[in-house]
């Protein structure tokens, strides 16, 4: 068995979780946004995550995470009636994002805990290698 395999399943985790909340902190950034590069407001940005055999343990069972896709959320804007904003349309309503703060705060609270716990199963797993070390000697 190989012991680094675990190593590289929470590692795996940490990268799509930092990705994550890449991605939610973009999203807040973001949520008064109005105009973009590509015309219209911001769309709100979500990673699509997928398992992947690990590389080092082909064949023992272990798989990893990573991020697939980075998505834009297809909702609708959000139209507010303010006719004096630069980009308000012909009836006084400006496209807003459709970026919920609150519903973000809730993500990024959900990837924190997830990169929490990638943290903590490489602490253990790294501890319970030491304390195998300790037994050989």
């Amino acid at each position: 068995m190989d012991s680094l395999g675990i190593f590289k399943v929470s590692a795996s985790g940490l990268q799509a979780q930092r990705t994550r909340m890449n991605l939610i902190a973009s999203n807040m950034a973001n949520a008064h946004t109005t105009r973009t590069e590509n015309g219209g407001p911001y769309r709100r940005k979500e990673a699509i995550f997928s398992s992947e055999p690990v590389e080092a343990a082909a064949g023992e069972g272990l798989e990893g995470v990573k991020v697939s896709d980075v998505v834009e959320d297809q909702t609708p804007p959000q139209m507010t009636y303010d006719p004096g904003h630069p980009d308000a349309d012909k009836d006084g309503y400006v496209a807003y994002p459709n970026v919920s703060v609150i519903e973000e705060m809730a993500n990024m609270m959900m990837a924190s805990r997830a990169y929490e716990a990638n943290v903590a199963a490489f602490n253990i797993s790294k501890t319970m290698i030491m304390k195998s070390f300790e037994i050989g000697r």
